[in-house]
Order: C-alpha cells, then structure tokens, then sequence
C-alpha cells in the first residue's frame, strides 16, 4: 500500500509525491490518417437523417450545443423542426463534416 508523505498530509506538497500527470490524446490515432477524426462521415448524416428531429447526428459528432439546438426546436414547433435535422444529414453526406475538435470526419 502506497502512503503519501506526512508533508502531503499537511497540506505541503512534497517532492517525489504521487501526483498523475495530466492526461492528453495521443499524438497519433491508431488506423486513420493524422488529422481525420474518428467518426464517420456516413454514420453522421445517416443518424442526421433518420433521427436528426432529436439531434442524433450532431451529438455523435461531438456537436453537443448544436444537438440540443436541434432538439429544442424540433419540440417547439412540434417536429418541423426535423427539416433542419434531414437537410444537416444530406449535407454531411455530401460535402461531408468535422468533429467537435474540427477534424474533417472519415469516409
């Protein structure tokens, strides 16, 4: 079992403790081209498509504000608002897409 020392106990932080560094992305993604997102452009504007009322598209993509966007004006005007979430699907489909981290999304 590992005890940190009575210094860290006392609130000083003493050399040689048992802090974590921080956690970061790896430079490289294993199986894609350096800069591609890991999401794909299909599965994006097929979810867009088919469940673009509720956001799903958008939320797949890291798009969080976006998503909720969606969501709530699908419910405003009572699902008109799907409109936004097909013609979004469509357009990642063809001129494709970027993640929440603006990397273009994969074939």
């Amino acid at each position: 079992m590992i005890v940190p020392s009575a210094a860290w106990r006392y609130g000083q932080q003493a050399s040689g403790s048992l802090l974590c560094p921080p956690m970061t992305t790896p430079p490289y993604q294993p199986g894609y081209a350096p800069g591609v997102s890991d999401k794909s452009k299909v599965v994006a504007g097929i979810l867009g498509i088919l469940l673009g009322t509720f956001g799903a598209g958008r939320f797949y993509t890291g798009h969080t504000k976006i998503a909720v966007l969606q969501l709530v004006v699908s419910l405003v005007t009572c699902g008109a608002g799907g409109l936004w979430g097909l013609i979004d699907g469509i357009l990642i489909l063809v001129n494709g897409g970027t993640d929440a981290q603006g990397r273009p999304l994969r074939d």
